[in-house]
């Protein structure tokens, strides 16, 4: 009888195939077997890139005269510590009453590429059997019974697959080629400077590039001159109540675009701040207020209330969670790592609980939306947010869900955003607290989507004192819509860290409100001081492990803005799967160096100098946009606009030029002042008898 290979990419997952499938199945070495169909599964890549010596043993000597590398067939082979579950799977995709393959492997580039390379060395692709792809965006029972179901032919992929291949060669070639280009040509250089015998400089497409970032960011900030700035206020009274009100040289004003200024809100020179109030108020006396802030009395000076507005203002929920966005808020609310949150979450999606982890997309399909209420009313079942779930499926607020922004199926690639299951609760008990409280980032942000927008009633006022402006802006959370889901637990004991959207600046309570919008125009308001609030600009902030996940899909800018973010969306720099692994390399290889508390990430000394060796040598390397363009192309190959050999030729081009250029340098002595700037800024301690190196002044 014929049966059916289904092959997924972990033993955990192809036991939930198995269990889905509802059949009677005997346990074998590596593999499950019914009457009708086989489960196995690889452990992760079973098969891997040839090294370099493999090829010809010259090439296991370093040496500048064999490159660069570039052969024109790859060759692979079998990772030795996998070889006995290669083997298992091997005989059976070969096995003459299998008829057809299920790739089961994880629904993305990477998953395509640990079957297609298992596939490729057991010689499987030519011997007539049906081969389908498996593409699902959970492990509930219902979602791999419909992948099977719907599994397309898994020739649809090759395109995929030849992105796969290619990301793997880029990476390869230029990981080979420019760390042995660079190390036999400057590793004597840096070893002689850190007193070292040796330094191997490690360069790669995606790792250098992230490497540049945190370095450029951590010098703009040595650079950084503070500037200090003397801002002017007013206190004026209404009904006994004071209110601040904050100057600016708007038209009209004396200072006007005046070079004294710094923006139009402060003074340069706090003695032209001091001269600014004097003027108007004919007093020259400053005394400290209970703020120590330089005050001056101002009897007799009234302020005339110039303008009132009143507005409404909406906020909406925020989109949903893709990776890098989990990533980013797990570092701001429990300071993990990029790596720590995409262990939790994919612990979550095997466990059944959450949709497919490693996603760039933050919004559902069209066809997901349809079926919504089966994840909301499986949310009825956990106790800190029932309430919410309930009162969703009462109102029925998930009607006319497709008509939203958090459903465009143009945003989506492979898969849509996270967002919690509605099953899988058995797997709660398991869980860790952290897991639980990954878990409930999610389904907070979930269900924040089915709720109004949180509504401010917002009033600005504006008064004057002879000519000069004064500006103040109160607001009154009105209806707090979809911040009542945004009540974290984990928070509830220290109110300061809860997160923007539950933590508004410039909140004043309700009858103050109403106070000042019963205001008329021309109302004159007693001055009671007038006083100056000393300032200073501030450098640039330094990259944590959630923000370097961000700035890396935006291909190398830090942009805060989420509305902006999801505007400019396009390939960044690596994938949502790839981030946090390259960022731990770094780490690894001590070019970056993670503060686990804080989360902080500051270069190393060794990363500093090879900074300025690849600046010296290979500058692309460090432009962002240009390895973003990589991925890009690679998204290209994936869509079949441009060929795997138009793609190949771009690269090997690439690798050739620089490296022409690098063997016609002679810069190694010149980059010592360079080497000499950066350790300017680190020291060496004793710690119990061992240097520790690259501590930062």
């Amino acid at each position: 009888m014929a049966k059916a290979l289904y092959i997924a990419e972990k033993p955990s997952v192809a036991q939930e195939f198995a269990k889905a499938l509802k059949l009677e199945m005997r346990n074998h070495n590596g593999y499950k077997e019914g009457e009708t169909a086989v489960v196995t599964w690889c452990v992760g890549h079973l098969v891997t890139m040839s090294y370099p010596e493999v090829y010809d043993e010259k090439y296991k000597k370093w040496s500048l005269e064999t490159l660069p590398f570039l052969p024109e067939e790859f060759l692979y082979e079998v990772i030795p510590s996998a070889k006995n579950q290669y083997e298992i799977v091997s005989q059976l995709l070969n096995r003459e009453d299998v008829d057809t393959i299920y790739v089961c492997t994880d629904s993305g580039r990477e998953g395509e590429y640990i079957y297609r390379l298992v596939e490729q060395m057991s010689g499987v692709k030519d011997k007539g059997k049906q081969r389908k792809r498996v593409w699902i965006d959970s492990q509930t029972e219902e979602e791999i019974l419909r992948g099977i179901r719907e599994a397309k032919d898994l020739s649809e992929y090759d395109n995929l697959s030849d992105s796969a291949y290619l990301r793997a060669k880029e990476d390869y070639l230029m990981g080979i080629n420019f760390s042995r280009l660079l190390t036999l040509k400057y590793g004597n250089t840096l070893a002689n400077y850190l007193h070292e015998r040796y330094t191997v400089i490690s360069v790669g497409r995606v790792m250098t590039c992230v490497q540049g970032m945190v370095v450029r960011r951590e010098r703009e900030i040595r650079e950084f001159v503070k500037t200090p700035f003397y801002r002017v206020f007013s206190s004026m009274a209404i009904e006994g109540t004071g209110i601040e009100s904050e100057w600016k040289a708007v038209e009209g004003s004396k200072f006007y675009q005046s070079p004294k200024l710094y923006k139009d809100n402060g003074f340069l020179q706090k003695e032209d701040a001091g001269a600014f109030i004097a003027g108007l108020t004919g007093n020259t006396e400053f005394t400290g207020n209970e703020n120590g802030q330089s005050s001056q009395q101002t009897e007799g000076t009234q302020a005339v209330v110039e303008k009132i507005e009143k507005k409404k203002e909406q906020k909406k929920p925020p989109l949903l969670y893709n990776l890098a966005e989990l990533q980013n808020d797990c570092s701001k609310f429990f300071k993990i790592s990029p790596d720590e949150t995409l262990r939790i979450v994919q612990e979550l999606y095997e466990k059944k609980l959450v949709t497919y982890p490693r996603t760039d997309a933050r919004v559902l399909s069209t066809a997901v939306s349809k079926e919504i209420t089966k994840n909301i009313k499986g949310l009825q079942n956990i106790p800190g947010v029932r309430a919410y779930a309930e009162e969703i499926i009462a109102n029925k607020s998930y009607q006319g869900l497709a008509k939203t922004r958090y459903v465009n199926d143009k945003q989506i690639t492979d898969h849509y955003a996270i967002i919690p299951t509605g099953q899988g609760f058995g797997a709660m008990k398991s869980l860790k607290p952290l897991s639980v409280k990954v878990y409930e980032v999610i389904t907070r942000r979930f269900l924040a989507i089915f709720y109004p927008p949180a509504v401010y009633q917002k009033v600005a006022l504006t008064s004057a004192i002879e000519e000069e402006k004064f500006f103040s802006n109160f607001k009154v959370l009105a209806d707090p819509g979809y911040l009542k889901v945004m009540d974290y637990s984990f928070f509830k004991k220290k109110l300061e860290e809860k997160p923007e959207e539950d933590a508004d600046s410039g909140l004043c309570d309700t009858e103050l409100l109403e106070r000042i919008s019963a205001m008329k125009k021309g109302t004159q308001l007693p001055v009671k001081s007038l006083y100056i609030k000393e300032g200073e600009t501030s450098p640039p902030k330094r990259y944590n492990s959630g923000s370097i996940i961000l700035a890396m899909e935006n291909a190398g800018q830090l942009i805060e803005d989420e509305e902006l973010r999801a505007q400019i969306k396009g390939s960044g720099i690596g994938t949502s799967a790839t981030r946090a692994e390259i960022l731990k390399k770094l780490v690894a290889n001590k070019y970056l160096a993670l503060n686990k508390k804080t989360q902080i990430i500051t270069p190393t000394l060794l990363g500093e100098m090879i900074y300025d060796v690849v600046n010296a040598s290979i500058r692309p390397l460090l432009n962002p946009d240009l390895t973003a363009s990589w991925e890009k192309g690679l998204t290209y190959v994936a869509e079949g606009s441009i060929t795997t050999e138009e793609y190949m030729v771009k690269l090997e081009n690439f690798i050739k030029r620089w490296t022409d250029v690098v063997l016609n340098l002679r810069n190694q002595y010149a980059l010592r002042g360079s080497f000499d700037h950066a350790a300017a800024y680190y020291k060496k301690e004793k710690t119990k008898g061992k240097e520790k190196d690259n501590e930062k002044v």
